[in-house]
């Protein structure tokens, strides 16, 4: 998105594209099986947050066969390349405040596999929570929980508890790359935590970026079209358990439909900041 601004600015959109999105604290996603590279990668951002006074938000996502095979499949070959590729990603932390967004519908998301696969997975998922916090103790870590409109709260938390969310997060993060009104995540999340159970001081962050309008009827996912950016990130919600309000999906970035997974389309962007 950056680069667009930076090269469109006689473009009708940029200054609506720019001042309410581009100029908006916004997640980094690392979304590349790049072993070698990434743990510059992560340091090249914790090290200019920590210049500019800011609090990074990262996303690691990078599970094998994330997305249950979607439109934004991809990820390490299998897990024990996923583990060593964490530990290159935890390398760049720094030890500053960081706020990390632990694979995103990987809990959610994993009815598509066996019952031993999803151990698995959970497992690593486990292991990943510690090798972030022993890298740098002062990351907060959450994991997926989905959102409002998928599992129920029981079954979302006994899956974080298979996870090792109690013990390995920080909390948890839900609504990502979705529409789900505020209000409504905040009390899922509540739920959530409650059924989780474990340290009183496990939390919630809400992915605001683009439930401005609510979720689009018929429960359309793929870029639909009346949605609008909602509450600007802030970690001062005034919401009981709720750490922070983040967007960790970037407006604007395709989810398959306007333009290829994790593309910036302008049009699109321009529609959010618009809010038609």
């Amino acid at each position: 998105m950056l680069d667009w601004v930076r090269a469109n600015r006689d473009d009708p959109r940029h200054p609506l594209i720019k001042n309410r999105i581009a100029d908006r604290p916004a997640a980094v996603w690392f979304a590349a099986y790049n072993p070698g590279a990434v743990t510059a990668q992560v340091r090249s951002v914790t090290s200019a947050a920590a210049t500019a006074g800011r609090i990074p938000v990262l996303v690691p996502y990078a599970i094998p066969d994330r997305d249950c095979g979607g439109a934004s499949q991809g990820g390490a070959p299998d897990l024990a390349a996923y583990d060593d590729w964490i530990g290159d990603f935890a390398a760049g932390l720094g030890g500053g405040e960081v706020i990390v967004i632990l694979e995103p519908d990987s809990i959610a998301l994993s009815d598509c596999l066996s019952a031993g696969e999803r151990q698995a997975r959970f497992a690593s998922l486990a292991r990943a929570g510690r090798t972030l916090h022993a890298a740098n103790p002062r990351a907060k870590v959450y994991f997926d929980a989905g959102h409002s409109g998928w599992h129920p709260a029981g079954k979302q938390a006994a899956a974080l508890r298979a996870a090792g969310a109690r013990s390995n997060s920080d909390g948890i993060f839900t609504n990502v790359s979705n529409f789900h009104r505020t209000a409504d995540e905040a009390a899922y999340a509540r739920r959530v935590l409650a059924a989780l159970g474990g340290p009183a001081g496990l939390g919630a962050v809400i992915d605001t970026s683009r439930n401005g309008n609510g979720p689009p009827a018929g429960g359309q996912w793929c870029d639909p079209a009346g949605r609008a950016l909602g509450r600007a990130p802030t970690t001062r919600t005034g919401e009981a358990r709720v750490d922070a309000y983040l967007w960790i999906k970037l407006p604007g970035e395709s989810d398959g439909c306007k333009g290829a997974a994790g593309t910036f389309t302008p049009d699109y962007a321009y529609q959010l900041a618009r809010g038609d």
